[in-house]
């Protein structure tokens, strides 16, 4: 049985290239196509993909917050991701947010095939220039260290990071989660409390910093 695989990025063009390759491998079959988190979401729950290969840099619904929604479905796609970022913070973050694998975009696109094929085997997949950088990273981790302030935010929460960080009004907000405007203001000061940050500047480095979101979208 061919794998099923829904492929997330927010740029028509990558999208439309990927998809033309995986076409001509007889042993995938691409089933949908996202350009963002939230579509991203809405289509593995819609069509029970076997792989969804996904960016982290998306309007909306970043990537990472996406792979953690999309892995409590059931039941749940493997994901893989596809991405330019290879900051060790950012790959742990998608690791634990539930992904098989990491392939950075540089790579060719036949070490992309291969990874699907890996993770729907049950494998897990890094770019080889990756692999160094999580070792040190889980190292790093055996040490004991101070509260972690973004595990301590809700999923709904960390999309209120990206959000505001992205320059929506609380309005927009508002009508985008349907809910009120003053419980977006409350979700708002309990986010700038948590993370003892005083305004949307500096929640915005922080978005930044933690992969909340990226300066290209």
């Amino acid at each position: 049985m061919n794998i099923r695989v829904v492929l997330a990025d927010d740029h028509r063009i990558v999208r439309e290239g990927l998809g033309a390759l995986l076409a001509r491998e007889a042993d995938i079959d691409l089933v949908g196509q996202a350009q963002d988190g939230l579509a991203a979401v809405k289509l593995a729950r819609d069509l029970h993909p076997d792989v969804v290969v996904t960016d982290i840099s998306m309007p909306g619904l970043n990537g990472i917050e996406a792979i953690r929604r999309i892995r409590s479905e059931d039941p749940a796609p493997r994901v893989l991701c596809l991405s330019v970022h290879d900051d060790s913070r950012m790959v742990l973050a998608v690791l634990d947010a539930g992904a098989a694998g990491y392939v950075l975009k540089h790579c060719s696109y036949e070490e992309l095939a291969q990874a699907i094929r890996k993770v729907m085997a049950n494998q897990i997949h890094l770019s080889a220039e990756l692999v160094g950088i999580v070792v040190e990273e889980v190292r790093a981790r055996a040490a004991p260290k101070a509260n972690d302030a973004r595990a301590a935010l809700t999923p709904r929460e960390r999309e209120m990071v990206q959000l505001l960080s992205e320059g929506h009004t609380t309005q927009q907000i508002a009508e985008r989660l349907h809910v009120s405007a003053k419980t977006v203001a409350t979700h708002r000061e309990h986010v700038l409390h948590k993370l003892h940050i005083k305004g949307i500047a500096e929640l915005t480095r922080y978005a930044l910093r933690e992969g909340l979101t990226s300066l290209d979208v």
